[in-house]
């Protein structure tokens, strides 16, 4: 394969089924996302957006389907035709290609902003200290925070903690970079900030998958809007196609819900 075709990023989610305590939440999802692509996931609570966006780096296993990262599964590998959970040390070196971003950011306590972004570089991709270092300063700085690097979380805000967690996210240099509600537990005057640093990684070509409740975010950033309910796709299209003109009923009942 030459330099030309190697593809970086792509998400192939095939017929995925996932259940809860007899409560199916996944319902037969297909949906295949483009390198370099930005989705935004909408939907009601309880969706399974999240579950969803979980299963891309096997943080969920699947109860049926399939999920895989430029043709590789993260958490599986394919023997004599049947899929075996790989061991967890295999699983995390698989699970650097797929950043995750969480809601409630997730920073270790005990490290300055520096060190929560330079640990797993040093532990997964055996980086040097020196290597991780400057890495890490380079990540801080592109999300606005050079000046915060010997602070400890609770000496941050939370929209800079939910920034260092992005650092600390693109610090594996992942094919695909997952956003879970990246402001929802955030004030509203900060929201912004990190809305900012997102924007930016979409410019860059980083393939994005965004479980977002701000609408007029998903409007300006996402290339393609899939609205889910009850566990299925039940559109998709641009942000223009589905924001604008939702074909499916379900989809103009929560949006005029959501916009008032």
């Amino acid at each position: 394969m030459t330099a030309a075709t190697v593809t970086r990023g792509l998400v192939d989610i095939r017929n995925v089924h996932k259940s809860f305590h007899g409560t199916e939440v996944l319902r037969g999802v297909d949906l295949t996302v483009q390198p370099g692509e930005v989705v935004a996931l909408l939907g009601p609570s309880g969706s399974g957006k999240s579950t969803l966006l979980r299963t891309i780096n096997h943080l969920e296993t699947v109860d049926a389907g399939s999920v895989t990262v430029d043709g590789e599964f993260i958490g599986y590998e394919l023997r004599h035709g049947k899929l075996h959970e790989l061991r967890e040390r295999e699983i995390l070196q698989r699970r650097t290609q797929v950043g995750i971003v969480f809601q409630n950011f997730h920073l270790f306590p005990h490290l300055t902003a520096i060190e929560n972004v330079i640990e797993a570089p040093i532990a997964l991709k055996r980086l040097s200290k020196s290597d991780a270092l400057e890495l890490a300063r380079g990540l801080l700085d592109r999300v606005g925070l050079a000046h915060k690097a010997d602070a400890y979380p609770r000496q941050l805000s939370g929209g800079q903690q939910q920034r260092v967690a992005i650092a600390r996210a693109l610090a594996l240099q992942p094919k695909v970079l997952l956003f879970d509600e990246p402001t929802s537990a955030l004030d509203p005057e900060l929201v912004g900030e990190v809305l900012d640093v997102i924007r930016d990684l979409a410019k860059l070509g980083t393939t994005l998958v965004i479980v977002t409740h701000e609408i007029g975010f998903a409007r300006e950033v996402a290339d393609r809007v899939v609205f889910l309910d009850d566990g299925r796709v039940i559109e998709q299209g641009s942000p223009d196609e589905v924001l604008s003109r939702p074909r499916h009923p379900r989809t103009r009942e929560f949006l005029a819900k959501v916009l008032g």
